[in-house]
């Protein structure tokens, strides 16, 4: 699921180059209109600022899109012979179960997880979300197990607010 939203009405809220003219209860009132329940159910939240031009003009290369394209592939292949005779394909497909056969977690994993969950309210749901997405990372990674660094990742998508 993708969903596109402004992080205010006028769609300047945390924008360097114009100022956001939206009261603060419009702002609270509009960032409502995705419940909780509803937003619990998008996988990777993610704000992304506006960009800027000279930004664009950087001459620093980084990966390719062919080079990701690769990553990406390499990614599915893994899923697939993991999930092989299971009749889902992808890391996403993935019930309760299966994130509790393929997501195995270490101490500090553990240790890092629940901290999230105790620090931002995370609901149950968010648990196994945050376990596909960091087992996805890894696999990206060509990582057997998933690091802290995929739980922080993970986490830090489905945790980002607007500004």
């Amino acid at each position: 699921m993708e969903c596109n939203q402004n992080p205010c009405p006028c769609g300047f809220l945390g924008d360097e180059s114009r100022e956001c003219t939206c009261r603060p209860f419009e702002i609270e009132r509009y960032q409502r209109k995705i419940s909780g329940p509803l937003a619990d159910r998008i996988d990777l939240q993610v704000y992304v600022p506006r960009v800027k031009y000279q930004d664009l003009q950087v001459r620093e290369r980084g990966e390719t899109s062919a080079q990701i394209r690769a990553r990406v592939c390499a990614a599915r292949d893994i899923q697939l012979q993991r999930l092989k005779g299971l009749g889902i394909y992808c890391n996403a497909a993935m019930n309760h179960r299966q994130v509790e056969r393929f997501c195995k977690l270490d101490a500090a994993c553990n240790a890092l997880l629940e901290h999230a969950f105790n620090s931002l309210g995370l609901s149950a749901r968010s648990y196994d979300r945050i376990l596909k997405v960091a087992r996805t990372i890894a696999d990206l990674s060509q990582s057997d197990a998933i690091l802290v660094s995929h739980i922080a990742e993970a986490i830090q998508l489905r945790t980002q607010q607007n500004p």
